[in-house]
């Protein structure tokens, strides 16, 4: 069974590795920010975190689905997208991107609790058959430790790690030493929960154990599309 990860997240390429399945990966066509005002704009609201994460998420895995239906048409296997947001006392918190978002990000989260929002989408490949999605969203909480202190904040931000990741953590990496609980699955917070897309697998008809590859050698460098 072939997968394809619609992401070139290497938190989202790792965590699937780590349980085994080793997906090509095609990055997505998507203008994340034009598809959202698009559709606050024709529903006149603002959309919620767990709204946010799926649209992006069915919108990714959808872009590369089509695309390899009209480029690889024997092509048998599954679609993988995903988004996330983290989101503290109602507002949004995307990736800080500098050092001075990072920073400010940081001490406001300190001792703090937070709701890691995560969307998923599985579309299912078949070659002469009509693509099947199916989606869904998964949150975790994450709290913070109240003693790290100004300079430990200034060193992890200098590491780079937290500016290009949805709410400037990581718990997998370096900023785990910094997080006192996490409450659902973990790895919702890396990037996507494995057990909602077991669901997911399974619901458009494959065995989550059939996408395992932990044996060919020849993978360990994960192919791009």
């Amino acid at each position: 069974m072939r997968v394809c990860l619609a992401s070139t997240s290497p938190a989202r390429l790792m965590l699937l590795r780590q349980f085994g399945i080793r997906p090509l990966t095609l990055a997505p066509d998507v203008d994340e920010e034009a598809v959202i005002a698009a559709v606050e704009a024709a529903e006149q609201r603002t959309l919620a975190p767990d709204e946010h994460v799926l649209l992006l998420a069915r919108r990714k895995a959808a872009d590369v689905a089509a695309r390899l239906h009209d480029d690889i048409p024997d092509f048998d296997g599954i679609v993988i997208g995903g988004d996330s947001m983290f989101e503290l006392d109602g507002e949004v918190l995307g990736k800080p991107y500098t050092p001075e978002n990072a920073t400010a990000r940081w001490r406001a989260m300190r001792g703090r609790t937070g709701v890691l929002h995560s969307g998923h989408a599985v579309v299912r490949l078949q070659p002469g058959e009509t693509p099947r999605e199916v989606h869904a969203t998964a949150a975790a909480s994450v709290s913070f430790v109240d003693d790290i202190t100004d300079a430990e904040i200034d060193a992890y931000v200098a590491s780079g790690e937290p500016l290009h990741v949805a709410g400037a953590f990581t718990v997998d990496s370096l900023g785990g030493a910094f997080i006192s609980r996490v409450e659902g699955d973990p790895s919702t917070v890396v990037g996507m929960s494995v057990s909602t897309l077991r669901l997911l697998v399974r619901e458009v008809g494959v065995e989550w154990t059939s996408l395992w590859n932990t044996t060919d050698a020849s993978l360990d460098d994960t192919p791009a599309l």
